[in-house]
């Protein structure tokens, strides 16, 4: 029976991870413009930078 909930928590994680927009789309920058920036993490913070301030599509403009 445990092995069976255990199953079932890690079934709900991967269906809700995958319904993220993938790190540094369009999609992913908007989402994280209405994201509270106290909730965001190191890591969504350098990606923040890289894909969406500093991105290459910048540069080219």
């Amino acid at each position: 029976m445990k092995k069976l909930g255990l199953l079932g928590v890690c079934s709900v994680a991967l269906l809700l991870g995958g319904c993220a927009p993938e790190v540094g789309s369009k999609a992913w920058c908007d989402k994280m413009d209405e994201k509270p920036k106290g909730e965001w993490t190191m890591d969504d913070t350098g990606d923040y930078m890289k894909h969406c301030i500093f991105s290459d599509d910048d540069a080219e403009k």
